[in-house]
């Protein structure tokens, strides 16, 4: 697959870019997990043609994102059909629906009924590994990779819904990525030792080149990021 270009930041001296002129738009930085998952969605589907990347510097982010793209101001957003929509998971539920490409959910009743239960849960698992940052144990975070590991076994199959590569494993992976370096890093705690599963998804995962081209944080970055959100770990 070709390495696509990507644009430079826009920061505030950027000007406004021709807003709702027909243009798909996903306003987005490059090391952020949430626009991660919707870029890879993108990448995967081939839709690099049909969905221009925007990425902001979000540390002097332009004016104009909050006053005529979305309120919120966060990232990621997505400028389709004159509306503007955000929230990462309903994105890429979105851009699986409404654009052409492979799809990244089965037509199965019974995975679509585990993918929404993996969803709502992915907060529990974000929180449980936060929790393990916040402190000295990493409990929470073992609790946290021994539910992905047992997720891992419903299905023959490398990833969350089987054979086939899906929303489910987006939904993971970019949080994965980042945990996985900070816990190695801080913590001497590796999220594989055990739980083979778990190893066999993450090394089939980066073998995805939609995937492999979203990988962009700095490991140093993650590490030094947490640091200053995790005050008990400086």
């Amino acid at each position: 697959m070709a390495t696509e270009y990507l644009p430079p930041p826009l920061d505030a001296t950027a000007e406004e870019p021709a807003l709702f002129d027909g243009t798909t738009r996903f306003y987005m930085t490059y090391t952020c997990p949430f626009a991660q998952r919707v870029w890879i969605t993108r990448n995967y589907k081939g839709l690099q043609d049909k969905i221009k990347l925007v990425p902001l510097n979000l540390q002097n982010r332009p004016a104009w994102y909050k006053e005529k793209v979305y309120s919120v101001n966060k990232v990621p957003s997505l400028e389709h059909d004159g509306k503007v929509m955000g929230e990462s998971i309903d994105l890429i539920k979105y851009v699986d629906t409404n654009f052409e490409g492979t799809s990244l959910l089965p037509n199965d009743a019974d995975k679509k009924k585990f993918f929404e239960e993996l969803l709502s849960h992915i907060d529990q698992f974000a929180g449980n590994v936060f929790t393990t940052f916040r402190g000295d144990s990493t409990t929470e975070a073992g609790t946290a990779f021994d539910h992905l590991e047992n997720a891992l076994t419903k299905y023959d199959g490398p990833f969350l819904l089987g054979d086939e590569f899906s929303l489910a494993d987006i939904a993971f992976i970019p949080l994965v990525e980042r945990f996985q370096i900070y816990l190695s890093e801080v913590f001497k705690y590796e999220i594989t030792a055990g739980r083979p599963k778990v190893a066999a998804w993450i090394e089939e995962v980066n073998k995805i080149d939609a995937y492999k081209q979203t990988k962009k944080s700095d490991p140093k970055e993650i590490v030094a990021l947490y640091k200053m959100m995790f005050s008990a770990k400086k």
